[in-house]
């Protein structure tokens, strides 16, 4: 039977007085390096993502998935059709439709029919939807740079590139499937 992994990086002591665990808690000694690195990675994803969820919300008043929608937009001043939509949030149609009927509904964007196809439609921030997500924006932002304030410039750039090899090793073999 294999030794469950004692690594400090693993778990911080807030964790532990806490009881809590994450993904990496479930590794041994004898994993592979790569799983290592794997449950490394999902965990920092879950964490960041979950304190950006409760951090948008408690100073934002919105969701992570609105303000993704929104961000979308306000790279797209011309608009984006709601499957365009979809595809830049990865996120399904149907929810796409229930998150623009709510930011519609909300006053933030507009919703108009294509001239050239009545059933599709095509999406636009209102200048209120542009100031609240300018707001939205800057808290983001702020978040993500207070996340990663422990980071010198080097280490940025050294994650960065190897995250960089990374995705182009896993997209390559997205490809060839």
């Amino acid at each position: 039977m294999s030794k469950q992994m004692v690594d400090s990086d693993i778990l911080c002591p807030a964790d532990i007085s806490l009881g809590q665990t994450d993904h990496e808690t479930r590794l041994v000694e004898d994993d592979h390096h790569s799983i290592k690195l794997w449950l490394r990675l999902l965990t920092c994803s879950n964490l960041i993502e979950n304190q950006l969820r409760t951090a948008m919300r408690e100073e934002c008043d919105t969701t992570l998935p609105r303000f993704d929608f929104l961000a979308q937009l306000e790279r797209a001043p011309d608009g984006l059709t709601m499957s365009e939509l979809s595809k830049r949030t990865m996120v399904s149609g149907g929810n796409v439709s229930g998150i623009a009927q709510q930011l519609e509904r909300d006053g933030l964007i507009s919703r108009n029919s294509l001239p050239t196809d009545r059933r599709s439609f095509v999406v636009n921030l209102t200048a209120r939807g542009r100031t609240e997500f300018s707001a939205m924006a800057s808290s983001h932002e702020q978040l993500i740079m207070d996340m990663f304030s422990q980071l010198d410039a080097s280490e940025v750039g050294a994650l960065k590139s190897l995250l960089g090899k990374v995705k182009r090793t896993v997209a390559v073999r997205l490809a060839e499937l």
